[in-house]
Protein backbone atom coordinates (compact mmCIF):
# COMPACT_ATOMS: atom_id res chain seq x y z
CA UNK A 1 0.00 0.00 0.00
CA UNK A 2 0.98 3.44 -0.57
CA UNK A 3 0.11 6.57 1.70
CA UNK A 4 1.02 9.98 1.04
CA UNK A 5 3.73 10.99 -1.59
CA UNK A 6 6.23 8.30 -1.36
CA UNK A 7 5.08 6.28 2.37
CA UNK A 8 4.72 2.59 2.05
CA UNK A 9 4.30 0.30 4.39
CA UNK A 10 2.91 -3.44 4.07
CA UNK A 11 0.06 -5.53 5.93
CA UNK A 12 -2.21 -8.19 6.32
CA UNK A 13 0.49 -11.02 6.38
CA UNK A 14 -0.76 -14.70 6.57
CA UNK A 15 -3.19 -15.24 9.40
CA UNK A 16 -5.45 -18.02 10.76
CA UNK A 17 -8.73 -17.43 12.26
CA UNK A 18 -7.41 -17.88 15.78
CA UNK A 19 -6.12 -14.97 15.43
CA UNK A 20 -9.17 -13.44 13.50
CA UNK A 21 -11.72 -14.43 15.79
CA UNK A 22 -12.25 -14.69 19.24
CA UNK A 23 -14.20 -17.43 21.53
CA UNK A 24 -16.19 -14.05 22.54
CA UNK A 25 -17.30 -13.77 18.61
CA UNK A 26 -18.05 -17.70 17.47
CA UNK A 27 -18.99 -19.73 20.62
CA UNK A 28 -22.24 -17.49 21.13
CA UNK A 29 -22.95 -18.28 17.94
CA UNK A 30 -22.91 -21.59 18.31
CA UNK A 31 -24.51 -22.05 21.05
CA UNK A 32 -27.55 -20.22 19.51
CA UNK A 33 -27.90 -23.21 17.33
CA UNK A 34 -27.69 -25.46 19.72
CA UNK A 35 -31.19 -23.67 21.51
CA UNK A 36 -32.69 -23.83 18.15
CA UNK A 37 -32.27 -27.95 18.19
CA UNK A 38 -28.97 -28.66 16.90
CA UNK A 39 -27.14 -31.07 18.84
CA UNK A 40 -23.63 -29.87 17.68
CA UNK A 41 -22.37 -26.95 15.76
CA UNK A 42 -18.81 -26.88 14.87
CA UNK A 43 -16.12 -24.28 12.79
CA UNK A 44 -13.46 -26.62 10.80
CA UNK A 45 -10.68 -25.70 8.95
CA UNK A 46 -9.81 -27.02 5.67
CA UNK A 47 -8.04 -29.77 6.99
CA UNK A 48 -11.05 -31.13 8.89
CA UNK A 49 -9.46 -29.21 12.25
CA UNK A 50 -12.01 -28.18 14.96
CA UNK A 51 -11.91 -24.57 15.81
CA UNK A 52 -14.65 -24.41 17.66
CA UNK A 53 -17.38 -26.11 18.65
CA UNK A 54 -20.28 -27.08 21.04
CA UNK A 55 -22.85 -30.27 21.78
CA UNK A 56 -25.61 -31.38 23.27
CA UNK A 57 -26.02 -33.24 26.12
CA UNK A 58 -28.11 -35.67 23.62
CA UNK A 59 -25.18 -36.18 21.23
CA UNK A 60 -24.19 -34.83 18.06
CA UNK A 61 -26.70 -36.83 16.30
CA UNK A 62 -26.13 -37.17 11.96
CA UNK A 63 -24.85 -34.16 9.83
CA UNK A 64 -27.17 -31.90 8.40
CA UNK A 65 -25.61 -28.97 6.90
CA UNK A 66 -21.87 -27.82 6.13
CA UNK A 67 -21.44 -24.28 5.04
CA UNK A 68 -17.96 -22.93 3.59
CA UNK A 69 -17.04 -19.83 5.49
CA UNK A 70 -15.25 -17.30 2.40
CA UNK A 71 -12.95 -14.58 3.05
CA UNK A 72 -12.50 -12.68 0.14
CA UNK A 73 -13.92 -15.57 -2.07
CA UNK A 74 -11.58 -17.94 -0.80
CA UNK A 75 -12.90 -20.72 2.06
CA UNK A 76 -11.10 -20.32 5.23
CA UNK A 77 -13.05 -22.75 7.26
CA UNK A 78 -16.74 -25.06 7.29
CA UNK A 79 -19.46 -24.45 9.61
CA UNK A 80 -21.00 -28.29 10.14
CA UNK A 81 -24.13 -28.78 12.29
CA UNK A 82 -25.35 -31.90 13.85
CA UNK A 83 -29.05 -32.82 14.76
CA UNK A 84 -32.29 -34.60 14.38
CA UNK A 85 -33.43 -34.82 10.66
CA UNK A 86 -37.30 -33.86 11.82
CA UNK A 87 -35.24 -30.70 12.84
CA UNK A 88 -33.70 -30.21 9.85
CA UNK A 89 -36.25 -27.83 7.52
CA UNK A 90 -35.71 -25.15 10.67
CA UNK A 91 -32.34 -25.77 11.27
CA UNK A 92 -31.27 -25.18 8.00
CA UNK A 93 -32.24 -21.40 7.80
CA UNK A 94 -30.53 -21.10 11.25
CA UNK A 95 -27.09 -22.79 9.90
CA UNK A 96 -27.56 -20.03 7.08
CA UNK A 97 -27.98 -16.97 9.56
CA UNK A 98 -24.91 -18.44 11.50
CA UNK A 99 -22.79 -18.59 8.47
CA UNK A 100 -23.74 -14.89 7.34
CA UNK A 101 -22.82 -13.86 11.00
CA UNK A 102 -19.69 -15.84 11.45
CA UNK A 103 -18.93 -14.15 8.08
CA UNK A 104 -19.91 -10.48 8.90
CA UNK A 105 -18.00 -11.24 11.87
CA UNK A 106 -14.68 -12.77 9.94
CA UNK A 107 -14.95 -9.18 8.06
CA UNK A 108 -15.22 -7.16 10.65
CA UNK A 109 -12.25 -8.59 12.36
CA UNK A 110 -10.11 -8.69 9.28
CA UNK A 111 -10.58 -4.65 8.39
CA UNK A 112 -10.28 -4.05 12.32
CA UNK A 113 -6.72 -5.91 12.29
CA UNK A 114 -6.19 -4.16 9.20
CA UNK A 115 -6.88 -1.03 10.09
CA UNK A 116 -4.97 -1.76 13.38
CA UNK A 117 -1.07 -2.53 11.16
CA UNK A 118 -2.19 -0.02 8.80
CA UNK A 119 -2.25 2.74 11.69
CA UNK A 120 0.62 0.80 13.62
CA UNK A 121 2.82 1.04 10.41
CA UNK A 122 2.23 4.72 9.59
CA UNK A 123 2.57 5.59 13.29
CA UNK A 124 6.05 3.30 13.18
CA UNK A 125 7.13 4.89 9.56
CA UNK A 126 6.04 8.18 11.12
CA UNK A 127 7.58 8.04 14.37
CA UNK A 128 11.70 6.38 11.87
CA UNK A 129 10.80 9.45 9.58
CA UNK A 130 10.32 11.68 12.60
CA UNK A 131 13.85 10.43 13.82
CA UNK A 132 15.73 10.73 10.64
CA UNK A 133 14.53 13.91 10.95
CA UNK A 134 15.73 14.86 14.24
CA UNK A 135 18.92 13.00 13.16
CA UNK A 136 18.96 15.35 10.18
CA UNK A 137 18.36 18.34 12.30
CA UNK A 138 20.81 17.45 14.96
CA UNK A 139 23.25 17.38 12.19
CA UNK A 140 22.38 20.78 10.97
CA UNK A 141 22.38 22.11 14.00
CA UNK A 142 25.89 21.07 14.99
CA UNK A 143 26.76 22.25 11.37
CA UNK A 144 25.36 25.44 12.41
CA UNK A 145 27.30 25.92 15.63
CA UNK A 146 30.32 25.10 13.99
CA UNK A 147 29.11 27.83 11.47
CA UNK A 148 28.21 30.07 14.00
CA UNK A 149 31.41 29.85 16.01
CA UNK A 150 33.77 30.15 12.99
CA UNK A 151 31.82 32.94 11.83
CA UNK A 152 32.11 34.10 15.39
CA UNK A 153 35.68 33.87 15.64
CA UNK A 154 35.99 35.44 11.80
CA UNK A 155 34.00 38.49 13.04
CA UNK A 156 35.96 38.90 15.95
CA UNK A 157 39.23 39.05 13.92
CA UNK A 158 37.82 41.59 11.17
CA UNK A 159 36.45 43.65 14.35
CA UNK A 160 40.37 43.49 15.57
CA UNK A 161 42.06 44.38 12.43
CA UNK A 162 39.20 47.11 12.14
CA UNK A 163 40.21 48.41 15.11
CA UNK A 164 43.75 48.18 14.42
CA UNK A 165 43.71 49.64 10.86
CA UNK A 166 41.45 52.60 12.89
CA UNK A 167 44.24 53.49 15.67
CA UNK A 168 46.43 53.56 12.70
CA UNK A 169 44.94 55.63 10.59
CA UNK A 170 43.99 57.47 13.08
CA UNK A 171 47.74 57.67 14.26
CA UNK A 172 48.36 58.75 10.26
CA UNK A 173 45.81 61.67 11.05
CA UNK A 174 47.50 63.18 14.58
CA UNK A 175 51.22 62.89 12.61
CA UNK A 176 49.41 64.72 9.65
CA UNK A 177 48.14 67.14 11.91
CA UNK A 178 51.35 67.13 13.42
CA UNK A 179 53.23 67.97 10.19
CA UNK A 180 50.73 70.29 8.84
CA UNK A 181 50.83 72.44 12.18
CA UNK A 182 54.72 72.03 12.22
CA UNK A 183 54.40 73.66 8.33
CA UNK A 184 52.52 76.41 10.06
CA UNK A 185 54.98 76.82 12.51
CA UNK A 186 57.96 76.67 10.28
CA UNK A 187 56.47 79.29 8.20
CA UNK A 188 55.53 81.72 11.18
CA UNK A 189 59.30 81.17 12.36
CA UNK A 190 60.91 81.55 9.57
CA UNK A 191 59.45 85.30 8.96
CA UNK A 192 60.88 86.90 12.05
CA UNK A 193 64.24 84.95 11.51
CA UNK A 194 64.53 86.10 8.16
CA UNK A 195 64.41 89.93 8.89
CA UNK A 196 66.30 89.14 11.59
CA UNK A 197 69.28 87.33 9.49
CA UNK A 198 68.83 90.44 7.42
CA UNK A 199 68.82 92.86 10.25
CA UNK A 200 72.25 90.61 11.24
CA UNK A 201 73.76 91.27 7.64
CA UNK A 202 73.44 94.54 8.04
CA UNK A 203 74.56 95.10 11.81
CA UNK A 204 77.53 93.19 10.10
CA UNK A 205 78.43 95.81 7.82
CA UNK A 206 78.07 98.17 10.13
CA UNK A 207 79.67 96.71 12.59
CA UNK A 208 82.87 96.51 9.70
CA UNK A 209 82.26 100.41 9.35
CA UNK A 210 82.27 101.14 12.49
CA UNK A 211 85.79 99.25 13.00
CA UNK A 212 87.28 100.76 9.79
CA UNK A 213 86.25 104.47 11.51
CA UNK A 214 88.30 103.14 14.89
CA UNK A 215 91.38 101.91 13.09
CA UNK A 216 91.34 105.51 11.55
CA UNK A 217 91.23 106.96 14.54
CA UNK A 218 94.14 104.74 15.86
CA UNK A 219 96.41 105.56 12.89
CA UNK A 220 95.28 109.87 13.52
CA UNK A 221 96.94 109.28 17.20
CA UNK A 222 100.07 107.68 15.77
CA UNK A 223 100.49 110.99 13.53
CA UNK A 224 102.37 113.78 14.58
CA UNK A 225 99.64 116.22 12.87
CA UNK A 226 97.96 119.28 13.89
CA UNK A 227 94.23 118.56 15.63
CA UNK A 228 92.64 120.65 13.08
CA UNK A 229 93.56 118.76 10.17
CA UNK A 230 93.32 115.65 11.80
CA UNK A 231 89.43 116.31 12.97
CA UNK A 232 89.22 117.68 9.63
CA UNK A 233 90.29 114.49 8.28
CA UNK A 234 88.18 112.25 10.29
CA UNK A 235 85.18 114.13 9.56
CA UNK A 236 85.82 113.62 5.59
CA UNK A 237 85.90 109.61 6.39
CA UNK A 238 82.58 109.80 9.04
CA UNK A 239 80.98 110.92 5.87
CA UNK A 240 82.80 108.66 3.66
CA UNK A 241 81.31 105.83 5.53
CA UNK A 242 78.20 106.89 6.19
CA UNK A 243 78.20 106.53 9.61
CA UNK A 244 75.84 109.27 10.35
CA UNK A 245 73.05 107.13 8.72
CA UNK A 246 74.35 104.22 10.21
CA UNK A 247 74.13 105.42 13.94
CA UNK A 248 70.50 106.79 12.84
CA UNK A 249 69.20 102.80 11.26
CA UNK A 250 71.11 100.98 14.11
CA UNK A 251 68.88 101.40 16.43
CA UNK A 252 65.43 100.30 14.19
CA UNK A 253 67.48 96.96 13.50
CA UNK A 254 68.59 96.17 17.01
CA UNK A 255 64.66 96.98 18.05
CA UNK A 256 63.55 94.84 15.03
CA UNK A 257 65.62 91.92 15.65
CA UNK A 258 64.89 91.51 19.39
CA UNK A 259 60.69 92.23 18.23
CA UNK A 260 61.55 88.96 16.13
CA UNK A 261 63.69 87.32 18.37
CA UNK A 262 60.29 87.80 20.95
CA UNK A 263 58.47 86.57 18.52
CA UNK A 264 59.55 83.29 17.72
CA UNK A 265 60.46 82.61 21.67
CA UNK A 266 56.82 83.56 21.90
CA UNK A 267 55.87 80.64 19.10
CA UNK A 268 57.69 77.70 20.88
CA UNK A 269 56.84 78.51 23.94
CA UNK A 270 53.31 78.34 22.54
CA UNK A 271 54.28 74.53 20.66
CA UNK A 272 56.27 73.90 23.73
CA UNK A 273 52.90 74.68 25.99
CA UNK A 274 50.59 73.33 23.44
CA UNK A 275 52.47 69.78 23.19
CA UNK A 276 52.92 69.00 26.68
CA UNK A 277 56.24 67.61 25.97
CA UNK A 278 57.37 68.12 29.59
CA UNK A 279 54.34 66.09 30.86
CA UNK A 280 54.27 62.62 31.11
CA UNK A 281 50.88 61.60 32.60
CA UNK A 282 47.91 63.69 33.92
CA UNK A 283 48.30 67.14 35.14
CA UNK A 284 45.27 69.70 35.63
CA UNK A 285 44.59 71.60 32.49
CA UNK A 286 43.71 74.98 32.14
CA UNK A 287 41.20 74.93 29.08
CA UNK A 288 41.57 78.54 28.32
CA UNK A 289 45.17 78.65 28.16
CA UNK A 290 45.24 75.28 25.88
CA UNK A 291 42.60 77.51 23.70
CA UNK A 292 45.30 80.18 23.62
CA UNK A 293 48.30 78.13 22.81
CA UNK A 294 46.25 76.49 19.75
CA UNK A 295 45.33 80.21 18.75
CA UNK A 296 49.16 80.82 19.35
CA UNK A 297 49.98 77.59 17.00
CA UNK A 298 47.68 78.43 14.29
CA UNK A 299 48.68 82.11 13.84
CA UNK A 300 50.04 80.84 10.33
CA UNK A 301 46.12 79.72 9.19
CA UNK A 302 44.42 83.46 10.83
CA UNK A 303 46.63 85.82 9.54
CA UNK A 304 44.80 85.07 6.36
CA UNK A 305 41.97 87.69 7.43
CA UNK A 306 40.36 85.41 9.61
CA UNK A 307 38.81 87.32 12.56
CA UNK A 308 38.63 85.82 16.21
CA UNK A 309 36.15 86.53 18.54
CA UNK A 310 36.52 85.47 22.69
CA UNK A 311 34.32 85.30 25.53
CA UNK A 312 36.12 83.37 27.76
CA UNK A 313 35.09 82.95 31.24
CA UNK A 314 37.28 81.78 34.29
CA UNK A 315 37.53 77.83 34.22
CA UNK A 316 38.01 75.43 37.01
CA UNK A 317 41.15 72.94 35.89
CA UNK A 318 40.40 69.67 34.84
CA UNK A 319 42.93 66.17 35.13
CA UNK A 320 43.80 64.95 32.04
CA UNK A 321 46.24 64.50 29.47
CA UNK A 322 47.39 68.37 28.38
CA UNK A 323 47.49 66.70 24.38
CA UNK A 324 44.09 65.94 24.25
CA UNK A 325 42.81 69.32 25.01
CA UNK A 326 45.10 70.60 22.14
CA UNK A 327 44.31 67.91 19.93
CA UNK A 328 40.75 68.85 20.70
CA UNK A 329 40.44 72.76 19.98
CA UNK A 330 43.32 72.01 17.17
CA UNK A 331 40.85 70.39 14.90
CA UNK A 332 38.02 72.17 15.91
CA UNK A 333 39.64 75.51 15.03
CA UNK A 334 41.05 74.09 11.87
CA UNK A 335 37.67 72.89 10.62
CA UNK A 336 35.93 75.65 11.62
CA UNK A 337 38.61 77.64 9.53
CA UNK A 338 37.77 75.02 6.17
CA UNK A 339 34.12 75.71 6.64
CA UNK A 340 33.96 79.35 6.91
CA UNK A 341 32.17 81.88 4.89
CA UNK A 342 34.41 83.90 2.75
CA UNK A 343 35.22 86.40 5.97
CA UNK A 344 36.14 83.57 8.38
CA UNK A 345 34.79 84.36 11.85
CA UNK A 346 35.68 82.08 14.45
CA UNK A 347 33.84 82.62 18.17
CA UNK A 348 35.17 81.05 21.01
CA UNK A 349 32.85 80.52 24.62
CA UNK A 350 33.53 79.17 27.43
CA UNK A 351 32.12 79.01 30.67
CA UNK A 352 31.16 76.81 34.36
CA UNK A 353 27.67 76.36 35.95
CA UNK A 354 29.12 74.91 38.74
CA UNK A 355 28.77 71.49 37.82
CA UNK A 356 29.76 71.23 34.09
CA UNK A 357 32.53 73.13 31.74
CA UNK A 358 31.09 74.27 28.62
CA UNK A 359 33.11 75.39 25.46
CA UNK A 360 31.68 75.92 21.99
CA UNK A 361 33.71 76.68 18.66
CA UNK A 362 31.61 78.66 16.34
CA UNK A 363 31.88 79.49 12.44
CA UNK A 364 30.31 81.76 10.38
CA UNK A 365 29.89 78.98 7.58
CA UNK A 366 27.15 76.89 5.65
CA UNK A 367 26.23 74.58 9.28
CA UNK A 368 25.99 71.01 9.39
CA UNK A 369 22.05 69.55 8.33
CA UNK A 370 20.80 67.57 11.00
CA UNK A 371 20.60 64.55 9.07
CA UNK A 372 23.94 64.22 9.27
CA UNK A 373 24.83 65.31 12.53
CA UNK A 374 24.66 61.87 13.59
CA UNK A 375 27.50 60.76 11.54
CA UNK A 376 29.69 63.70 11.34
CA UNK A 377 31.99 61.84 14.53
CA UNK A 378 32.61 58.81 12.77
CA UNK A 379 35.73 58.02 11.04
CA UNK A 380 36.33 58.57 7.52
CA UNK A 381 33.19 60.61 7.05
CA UNK A 382 33.64 64.02 5.53
CA UNK A 383 31.34 66.23 3.71
CA UNK A 384 34.49 67.82 1.42
CA UNK A 385 35.15 66.85 -2.13
CA UNK A 386 36.87 63.62 -2.40
CA UNK A 387 40.76 64.47 -2.09
CA UNK A 388 39.97 66.88 0.19
CA UNK A 389 39.62 65.51 3.21
CA UNK A 390 40.09 62.45 5.48
CA UNK A 391 37.30 62.19 7.48
CA UNK A 392 38.99 61.57 10.35
CA UNK A 393 39.78 64.87 12.12
CA UNK A 394 36.57 65.28 13.90
CA UNK A 395 36.64 61.45 15.03
CA UNK A 396 40.68 62.56 16.63
CA UNK A 397 38.48 65.17 18.21
CA UNK A 398 35.40 62.38 19.61
CA UNK A 399 38.15 59.70 21.02
CA UNK A 400 39.68 62.51 22.61
CA UNK A 401 36.55 64.27 24.40
CA UNK A 402 35.85 60.35 25.53
CA UNK A 403 39.06 60.57 27.17
CA UNK A 404 38.57 63.17 29.32
CA UNK A 405 35.18 62.42 30.12
CA UNK A 406 33.11 64.46 28.35
CA UNK A 407 30.75 64.93 25.40
CA UNK A 408 30.20 66.77 22.28
CA UNK A 409 27.62 67.68 19.74
CA UNK A 410 27.04 69.98 17.13
CA UNK A 411 24.29 72.66 16.63
CA UNK A 412 23.33 76.11 14.16
CA UNK A 413 25.55 78.59 15.19
CA UNK A 414 22.98 82.24 16.06
CA UNK A 415 24.42 83.84 13.27
CA UNK A 416 24.07 80.89 11.05
CA UNK A 417 27.12 77.92 10.57
CA UNK A 418 28.14 75.30 13.05
CA UNK A 419 28.47 75.35 16.85
CA UNK A 420 30.27 72.40 18.29
CA UNK A 421 29.64 72.32 22.00
CA UNK A 422 31.51 70.52 24.16
CA UNK A 423 30.62 69.90 27.68
CA UNK A 424 32.40 68.24 30.46
CA UNK A 425 31.52 67.91 33.83
CA UNK A 426 33.84 68.90 36.81
CA UNK A 427 33.79 65.90 40.16
CA UNK A 428 33.09 68.10 43.23
CA UNK A 429 35.39 67.11 46.32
Amino acid sequence: MTAGDGLSYLVGEERNLRQLLLDSDVLPLLKGVLAAGASCARLVDQEGEELWGVTAPVGRGELLARFPILLEGEEVARLVVYGEEQHLERLRPCATLLRVALDTVLRNNLKRVLTTEIHTSVVNNSYEELMQINAELAQSEARYRELAGNLETRVKERGAELKRAQAHILQQEKMAAIGQLAAGVAHEINNPLGFITSNLHTLQKYVGRFCVMLQFYRDQLNLDQPLQAASAEADRKWRELKLQHVMADVGDLMSQSLSGAERVSRIVADLKGFSHVDEAGDAPVDLNQELERTLGVLSHALAGGARIVKDLQPLPPITCKGQLAGQIFLNLIQNALTHAGPAPLITLASCFDGERIRISIADNGKGVPAALRSQIFEPFFTTLPVGSGTGMGLAVVWEAVLRIGGTISVADAPGGGAEFIMTIPVGKE
